[in-house]
């Protein structure tokens, strides 16, 4: 049975959400949840774990470009215990995801998406890459 995942991309006001494909091969982006409070956020997360049938989530780890693990990174990893409480039998793997966003942002652009559009959808497709990293890497198991 092949394993689907979400990709997350946790920031403060957004979580870019993409779903793997049901090979595993390939990733992609589902939407942008604008965060209201975090019992909404959770209620949305788990309400998309439910529709593509998964607990095992990909969460974008926003380390220091020296590889150190910082104050955002401790706010992601907080999330997903609150996820976890929210849905105990969630498992997440933290993928390192610096440049996702710049390399997203790149994409876009070479894509002639306007200024106004990418703001829009620049955290799902970092969640993309987040999550297309992870299968590209064959760690899944």
């Amino acid at each position: 049975m092949i394993k689907r995942y979400l990709g997350l991309d946790v920031g403060d006001r957004t979580i870019g959400i993409a779903v793997s494909d049901a090979l595993g091969l390939t990733a992609q982006g589902v939407e942008t949840i604008r965060r209201t409070s975090l019992k909404d956020d959770l209620a949305r997360l788990k309400t998309l774990m439910d529709e593509y049938d998964t607990t095992s989530l990909v969460i974008g780890l926003p380390k220091n470009m020296d590889g150190t693990e910082g104050e955002r990174c401790a706010i992601v990893k907080a999330f997903f215990e609150e996820v976890k409480k929210a849905v105990p039998e969630s498992d997440a793997v933290f993928w390192d995801e610096r440049l996702s966003t710049v390399a997203a942002a790149k994409s876009l652009i070479s894509a002639d998406v306007s200024r106004r559009k990418r703001k829009k959808v620049i955290d799902k497709m970092a969640a993309v890459f987040i999550l297309q990293g992870f299968l590209d890497s064959g760690a899944k198991g």
